[in-house]
């Protein structure tokens, strides 16, 4: 499966106006040591909308954000972000976006206010102290304004550093896992907070491990290997994914449901396999080879089988499961995909 076959945007490209894209691009790739580490990737995403971006780690999540912020030029492709060029403007795309990385990356002997002031120089804002006390208030952070930034824990360095990302009021938030390792709690505040954001008509690119955090946008692209796998709204994904999903369950037995996991894995048919709960999910493409696969199973009394509906998380296993790898060592080699 490649990026150009595997799912049709929520709202065809033809027509959305160009002026009402926050983000289009196309063709976008990175090589390092001649490995794609994104791979052809286009994506369109409108003003004042919540993109979800997923994927396993080493997917070129974090490389795509970086270009499309003017932190890395592409070896291939085009396009804009925030209306400017992508390989001609990136000074003026970064003045406009706000980009919160992976890992905390302020000054942790510094004081939260002190932090805030000196990216406020940094980006020759005027009325910086009016700034600074309006993020400080927004956040939340007005009474912990003298704080070390290295003294808070991962929920207030979170706030921080989103703090830091909207003093100089960007058009596109580019977050990068941001509620990595963050308590539920201020996750589910963080969400709020971009909720908020979006209905003030900030574009929002996210990436996430987090299935309830994905289902909190207004659409999703997944990507795998550096190809992009799927676009478009939750239940287009599903939709598309065209999955025959069976739920089994052993009750009192749990030993037995965890023997399963192996042996359905490697049966034909099955595209995925994976533990919720107190059940185990099977999913194919294929509904009668699904059923053959499991049909050894379903004669034990010991276990409970039930057809259930297909969710996010069982279409991006799948999703992976057909993905090539592109560390194998014929990548290299490979004809660059072309996009009909």
């Amino acid at each position: 499966m490649n990026g150009a076959t595997a799912s049709t945007p929520s709202t065809p490209a033809s027509s959305k106006r160009a002026d009402d894209l926050a983000i289009d691009v196309r063709g976008l790739t990175k090589r390092y040591d001649g490995r794609a580490v994104v791979d052809d990737v286009a994506l369109q995403l409108r003003a004042g909308r919540i993109c979800g971006f997923l994927g396993p780690n080493g997917s070129g999540k974090t490389t795509t954000i970086r270009m499309l912020c003017g932190l890395l030029t592409p070896d291939a492709g085009e396009g804009t972000c925030l209306g400017f060029d992508l390989r001609r403007e990136g000074l003026k795309i970064k003045r406009q976006v706000g980009y919160m990385t992976q890992k905390f990356g302020l000054y942790e002997d510094l004081s939260i206010r002190q932090n805030l002031d000196f990216i406020a120089r940094l980006f020759e804002l005027d009325q910086r102290t009016q700034r600074v006390d309006a993020a400080l208030d927004r956040l939340g952070l007005t009474t912990r304004a003298q704080q070390l930034a290295g003294s808070l824990s991962g929920g207030w360095k979170q706030r921080l550093a989103l703090a830091a990302c909207l003093l100089h009021e960007p058009r596109l938030l580019l977050l990068d896992e941001p509620t990595a390792g963050v308590d539920p709690k201020a996750r589910r505040e963080f969400w709020d907070e971009i909720h908020r954001l979006a209905a003030e008509g900030i574009t929002v690119l996210v990436s996430t491990h987090y299935m309830d955090e994905a289902e909190r946008c207004h659409e999703l692209a997944y990507i795998a290997y550096g190809q992009l796998l799927a676009r478009g709204t939750e239940s287009e994904i599903i939709e598309q994914a065209a999955l025959t999903v069976w739920a089994v369950q052993a009750p009192g037995a749990p030993a037995l449901l965890s023997g399963l996991l192996a042996p359905l894995k490697q049966a034909p048919g099955v595209l995925s396999v994976a533990a919720f709960g107190s059940s185990v999910h099977v999913a194919g493409q294929d509904g009668a080879a699904l059923d053959t696969a499991i049909a050894p199973y379903r004669q034990r009394p010991e276990l409970h089988w039930s057809r259930a509906e297909p969710n996010l998380e069982d279409v991006f296993i799948s999703l992976i499961g057909r993905a090539p790898d592109n560390m194998g060592p014929a990548v290299a080699a490979a004809p660059r995909r072309t996009t009909p």
